[in-house]
């Protein structure tokens, strides 16, 4: 259990800081970095380059990160790994807390003059639905949970060493790759790619507590 704490103290402190930030957004202190970083990425955005990263995107679509989860829940069940499969359920939860937070707390995306088309993906339909509002990233929060959990677990569960060392890595280049794409397309503030990234990795401790948790033996 020890070796949970400091997870415990980070979801604590990470917690605190979404809120801060939450605050912050509503006072309007993001605001002129906000758009100073969405002009930056529109004076360098390039035509050519546009399907890349309409490609990128798809790695924190709903459809793909739904998919990936289902395909964890299935691997842990059928390995026997029987109530660690549950931790899917952090993923379901934080789809949850953005939608509900994107509903009430009023932060409108960057403007369409600036705004390039996104990949494609339903969550662009669930956008229009909650008044245009932006924070935090769903992109973003989405691939921090699930790229983080696959490398977690292919970490513990992989026969390959290679496999094991590369899987930490990878997840982090998708997640920063995916937060350059985010501002990149212009289709989120920095302060919703920020906002994300702390939601993702409070759901993401959360599920390595769950993951990590002590099992009593049975009798």
């Amino acid at each position: 259990m020890s070796a949970l704490i400091p997870r415990l103290f980070g979801i604590a402190v990470l917690s605190v800081a979404f809120i801060a930030l939450t605050i912050a957004i509503t006072a309007g202190a993001f605001t002129s970095l906000d758009l100073q970083v969405a002009q930056a990425m529109h004076d360098a955005w390039q035509p050519s380059l546009h399907p890349v990263f309409q490609a990128i995107a798809e790695l924190g679509s709903i459809e793909l990160a739904t998919i990936l989860m289902f395909g964890l829940l299935i691997f842990l069940w059928q390995g026997g790994f029987g109530s660690d499969a549950l931790v899917v359920l952090v993923f379901f939860a934080a789809e949850a807390f953005e939608l509900f937070y994107k509903h009430n707390l009023h932060q409108p995306g960057p403007p369409r003059s600036i705004e390039q088309a996104d990949g494609p993906s339903l969550s662009e339909l669930l956008q229009g639905s909650l008044g245009g509002n932006s924070f935090p990233s769903g992109h973003m929060m989405r691939t921090v949970i699930v790229f983080g959990l696959l490398a977690f677990v292919v970490r513990r569960l992989s026969p390959s060493p290679l496999v094991r060392s590369l899987a930490m890595p990878a997840a982090i280049v998708i997640i920063v790759v995916m937060a350059f794409d985010r501002l990149y397309l212009d289709v989120h503030w920095e302060s919703d790619v920020i906002g994300g990234l702390i939601l993702g990795a409070i759901a993401l401790l959360a599920g390595t507590v769950w993951l990590d948790r002590p099992i009593k033996a049975e009798n």
